[in-house]
């Protein structure tokens, strides 16, 4: 009987060793599964962060591009502008370097005359009535009607 008994305590002692074990073994194997999700969720909440950036960085190029287009449109304006002036100054050059057109330029402007010729200038010294004195005699007949 005694070794029933002991066999009985052994059996008993293994089957709650095997339980402890048993439960060890769920124990371990819930913190494991918590790691994992943690681990999990703090990878999705990094990777979310650098989906952010990313899209954060993808808007300001674009919106970067955008700018530099603009700008390089106003200075294409810019220099097609300053081509044709330089073409319109390059012609004029060429008009003006001319002798005609040099000598028209200082009678015209510079009130110059050729070898044979007498320059004539008229003044106008005659004033013409200001609107103030306009307004002055247009106010005096009116008072001398009434």
């Amino acid at each position: 009987m005694k070794e029933n008994t002991a066999q009985k305590n052994n059996n008993q002692a293994e089957t709650q060793s095997g339980q402890n074990l048993a439960a060890r073994t769920k124990a371990k194997s819930r913190k494991h599964k918590r790691r994992v999700g943690f681990y999990y969720s703090f990878l999705t909440i990094v990777l979310l962060f650098c989906l952010v950036q990313v899209g954060f960085g993808v808007i300001l190029n674009i919106s970067k591009i955008i700018a530099y287009k603009a700008k390089i449109n106003t200075m294409e304006k810019v220099r097609d502008d300053a081509e044709q002036r330089n073409k319109d100054l390059k012609s004029d050059i060429k008009q003006f370097s001319k002798t005609a057109s040099l000598e028209e330029i200082a009678r015209n402007n510079l009130k110059m005359a050729g070898e044979d010729e007498v320059l004539v200038i008229i003044n106008n010294t005659q004033e013409q009535p200001s609107v103030k004195d306009k307004n002055k005699k247009h106010h005096k007949d009116k008072k001398q009607k009434n």
